[in-house]
């Protein structure tokens, strides 16, 4: 467990996932436990989370099929 909350370490915040949106398409976001990262499926892009924070810019998100 994390010493700042009371989730396990490596998820997200529920709260935090149902008001996050895609940046680009302001849709939906699905959270990738196993690769860290936060999916877009309408815009086809990945964000990574690094250190638990969501990096929200297109600019570092990783294309997706």
């Amino acid at each position: 467990m994390n010493a700042n909350t009371d989730r396990p370490e490596n998820t997200v915040d529920p709260k935090l996932l149902e008001i996050l949106v895609c940046p680009v398409t302001k849709g939906p976001l699905e959270f990738d436990s196993a690769k860290q990262e936060l999916i877009s499926r309408s815009a086809k892009l990945a964000y990574p989370i690094r250190d638990g924070i969501p990096i929200m810019l297109p600019e570092e998100a990783r294309k997706i099929d």
